[in-house]
């Protein structure tokens, strides 16, 4: 059988790519060389997140991906655990940011609350920990782990889409796919490869500055609270250019320099999620090298912990901890690249993978098929 479209990856980007072509009506075959997805599409917050985007390309695609998972709510049954995004301003300088967000083109929609009224929208705040919040409407919440299985399931029964796992491939030359258990052959093939920078077109993937980010993350215990959104904080500020790239960003910065240089060091931030089970995952940190060590940091995990400790006043017991490695390159959010005329690279290279994904896949998949 000879497939229109070969796609290498199974990860959350991969099967967006998947998506965009079985919508089209094309035969497609997913390529993974685990069992299962095993890398960052999974050990993440499962945050779509919208607001606080680059305005732009980035900004547009996260639109567009939102649309995309209220769609599959509705078709492959993929559950929004919860919605929006509450920022909680710590600082007078956060909250001065967060005004002039609302104030410009991108905030119109979101909602301005005072302290008082951020406690009331989200219970067991701490109120003496914060000045104000803003509250975007937009975020959507869903659990990565069980997501990714159930959206292939999802591929395979509604479209046909052929699934070949613990199968890794080692060279492409269309219309043929070498991989471990034989050819495959397909008309076009888009390589989504996770943070695998050595294994195909290493030489292409280089010229993007292309390395690995390491994550720690950590999973609390029941709270005995629930959360109405997901919940950020005064750093997440600064690693979202919607806000960052605002000349109200630089005197938050200057004051975190001087109150939180550790975790500005360690690349910390607070996002705070909640799962079905009322565990909370919370993270993350950031740390940048071509191979990073696997180990994780407890002076890391306390930073992350701190950050929620301020922000509710208290520490619900940690009942799981893990890293994760993602591909990240400076400047750049994602990068399309083309070896071969009926050959795509497609790399998300800043962590965003279910925030841009299914736009970025239905991009790829327009260039190689035509619009």
């Amino acid at each position: 059988m000879t497939f229109d479209l070969a796609v290498v990856g199974a990860g959350i980007t991969g099967l967006a790519h998947a998506l965009a072509a079985a919508r089209r009506g094309l035969r497609v075959v997913v390529i993974e060389r685990d069992a299962r997805a095993n890398g960052a599409s999974i050990r993440n917050f499962g945050l779509v997140v919208v607001t606080g985007q680059e305005p732009g390309i980035s900004l547009q695609r996260a639109e567009r991906t939102r649309e995309i998972w209220l769609e599959l709510a509705d078709q492959a049954g993929v559950e929004i655990l919860h919605r929006g995004k509450l920022v909680a301003a710590q600082r007078p300088e956060a909250m001065a940011l967060l005004e002039a967000f609302k104030s410009g083109q991108h905030g119109q929609h979101c909602r301005l609350l005072t302290a008082d009224e951020a406690v009331a929208h989200q219970p067991g705040l701490d109120r003496s920990s914060i000045v104000g919040a803003l509250h975007s409407p937009f975020e959507l919440r869903v659990e990565s782990r069980d997501v990714l299985p159930s959206l292939s399931r999802y591929l395979s029964e509604r479209y046909g889409v052929e699934f070949r796992t613990n199968v890794a491939v080692s060279s492409i030359e269309p219309p043929v796919v070498q991989t471990s258990s034989g050819s495959v052959q397909a008309h076009k093939v888009v390589v989504c490869p996770g943070d695998d920078l050595a294994t195909l077109y290493p030489e292409r993937i280089a010229q993007y500055g292309v390395r690995r980010c390491k994550l720690q993350m950590l999973r609390l215990a029941d709270p005995g609270m629930r959360l109405n959104s997901a919940i950020v904080s005064d750093l997440s500020l600064l690693r979202y250019e919607g806000y960052a790239n605002l000349e109200e960003a630089g005197a938050l910065k200057a004051r975190l320099l001087h109150e939180r240089p550790q975790a500005l060091d360690n690349g910390v931030h607070l996002i705070v999620v909640q799962s079905a089970d009322g565990s909370l995952v919370v993270g993350d940190s950031h740390h940048y090298d071509q191979t990073p060590d696997p180990f994780a940091s407890d002076q890391v995990d306390d930073l992350i912990l701190a950050e929620y400790e301020t922000l509710f006043g208290a520490r619900p017991k940690v009942i799981a901890r893990w890293t994760g490695t993602y591909s990240s390159a400076t400047g750049q959010a994602s990068f399309a690249d083309s070896p071969h005329e009926d050959v795509r690279i497609a790399m998300v290279t800043s962590g965003t993978g279910a925030s841009t994904g299914f736009a970025i896949g239905e991009e790829t998949v327009s260039d190689l098929f035509g619009s």
